[in-house]
């Protein structure tokens, strides 16, 4: 993809200083997967959920009582840990991503709820944010009557490689 552009490391850590955001340590797996697999120039983030200091950030369904904020607030939380795994990864260069191919993003909710999109723009923000052109991606954002442990978003994302 040479229609891409460029990204550094020192440019990504320049915008994680500049934006105040401090990646976090990559949650811990809590049943049988892995957190992210690499091949054929992909690299496939698992679902992350809105972890933070070891507890979820944000529980329950949007139209259920959870507000769009706070779905937003979980969002940006999963994108924070969907780097963080990339990092990972990566061995702690997401200069390596060449491009957000494909993010998807759950957010449980009641039947009534509509404002998926904007529930899922906080993780897409993010990854524009820290990335910058290299984090604009194709997107689906799903309804869903329940999520693990009880969680408001979940987030995956798949990003080309070197």
């Amino acid at each position: 993809m040479n229609d891409q552009p460029a990204n550094d490391r020192a440019t990504i850590e320049a915008r994680l200083k500049e934006f105040g955001i401090d990646l976090p340590t990559p949650p811990a797996v809590q049943f049988n997967y892995i957190p992210t697999r690499a091949g054929a120039g992909t690299l496939w983030v698992a679902g992350q959920v809105p972890f933070k200091d070891g507890q979820i950030l944000v529980e329950g369904k949007l139209g259920g009582g959870v507000s769009l904020e706070d779905g937003q607030r979980a969002a940006r939380q999963c994108a924070l840990n969907v780097l963080a795994q990339a990092k990972a990864a990566l061995d702690g260069d997401l200069s390596r991503i060449k491009a957000t191919l494909k993010v998807t993003g759950w957010v449980a909710c009641t039947p009534e709820f509509y404002e998926h999109p904007k529930v899922i723009n906080a993780a897409s923000d993010l990854f524009v944010q820290v990335l910058g052109e290299v984090g604009r991606h194709a997107r689906c954002a799903i309804g869903s009557p329940s999520l693990p442990l009880n969680c408001a978003v979940e987030v995956d994302a798949v990003f080309l490689i070197d």
